[in-house]
């Protein structure tokens, strides 16, 4: 199966960090998956030391058939997106993970992060959404995912865990590697 990313980053996925960052750190991610929502604080801790040295993307891999909220959930995400704020809903979605049993509850994350409530429901009912989610999900495919997290590091799949020691001792290989290059 393949480990590369396929297809490379684009203007299409949600990133931060640093633009021009020489290190790109991707996550393969399930808005429900109780592994993803372990991980994400783990990330967070990355993206404030590695900030300025990195910049990390987040593409939907919605294991529906074992999550119902994963496809609402990553949806919701798309939607906050087209009002700039798609990191504000990731976080909101992770933070309060234990409350994804209620289809309203992205309402109330939407109302949390200040989002135009009209517009926010109009763009949940745009299939081109679901359409993102599901084209995001199909590279995950062809890239390898076979579970949420997965993980990129310039484009190649990560194979070890996801503790912060072993995605800091990663980056920090991969930033050593940069340094001698």
């Amino acid at each position: 199966m393949p480990s590369k990313l396929t297809p490379p980053l684009s203007r299409q996925d949600h990133t931060l960090g640093n633009a021009h960052a020489t290190l790109q750190l991707v996550e393969y991610g399930d808005f429900q998956c109780p592994h993803c929502g372990a991980a994400y604080p783990i990330v967070k801790q990355l993206e404030e030391k590695y900030g300025k040295q990195m910049l990390f993307a987040w593409r939907h891999f919605p294991l529906s058939n074992v999550h119902e909220m994963a496809i609402p959930a990553a949806i919701a995400a798309e939607a906050a997106g087209r009002q700039g704020r798609f990191w504000e809903m990731h976080s909101q979605i992770f933070e309060y993970q234990s409350r994804l049993r209620k289809e309203n509850i992205f309402h109330e994350f939407a109302k949390a992060i200040g989002l135009d409530i009209d517009a926010f429901d109009n763009d949940i009912a745009d299939e081109a959404l679901r359409q993102k989610v599901e084209d995001d999900f199909e590279s995950g495919i062809r890239s390898g995912v076979n579970g949420t997290p997965s993980f990129y590091f310039n484009g190649h799949k990560y194979a070890g865990d996801y503790s912060y020691e072993s995605l800091s001792a990663e980056i920090e290989k991969h930033l050593a590697e940069k340094a001698h290059n």
